[in-house]
């Protein structure tokens, strides 16, 4: 039985041309649809000149890193079945899919605003998750209350 060889995506995943940051380069990749890597990179590049106008006190990739870092869940709440009974068990989450929620909360509360340019939007969101506000910030902030709530199933964590 032939098994399907896993690329290790990290490792080739290159830096952005602009900032030399590899986070920047993975946002992009998922900011990325149809394939259109261009158009992600224009608007991620527009996004963080918009902040850089807007942001006095740090550069641009340092407002994207802390925005980033603010939104990265550190606890979630897991199915488990126990005794014919589902819980919502609170446990930790690995670095990995800590960015991966980060990520997917940025852009999905981004593509969640319409009526407004992509860019805008996304320089908008990302200021507000610097600042510790915005819809994506919410989302943790609701995963983290989720897993508090169910703080007393944490002992059926053993898997």
């Amino acid at each position: 039985m032939a098994y399907k060889k896993w690329t290790a995506s990290a490792e080739q995943l290159k830096p952005d041309p602009r900032y030399a940051s590899k986070l920047a380069s993975k946002f992009i990749n998922c900011l990325m649809w149809d394939g259109q890597k261009s158009v992600a990179q224009r608007l991620f590049y527009r996004a963080l000149d918009i902040i850089k106008e807007r942001v006095n006190d740090a550069s641009p990739l340092e407002v994207f890193e802390n925005a980033i870092a603010n939104v990265k869940p550190s606890i979630e709440v897991r199915s488990r079945r126990v005794g014919g009974s589902n819980y919502q068990v609170p446990m930790q989450i690995q670095p990995k899919r800590q960015q991966a929620l980060a990520f997917r909360w940025i852009i999905q509360a981004v593509r969640g605003k319409s009526g407004r340019p992509t860019a805008m939007s996304l320089a908008e969101e990302l200021t507000a998750a610097y600042r510790k506000e915005g819809a994506a910030v919410t989302s943790r902030e609701n995963m983290h209350r989720m897993a508090e709530a169910n703080r007393a199933f944490a002992h059926f964590a053993w898997r």
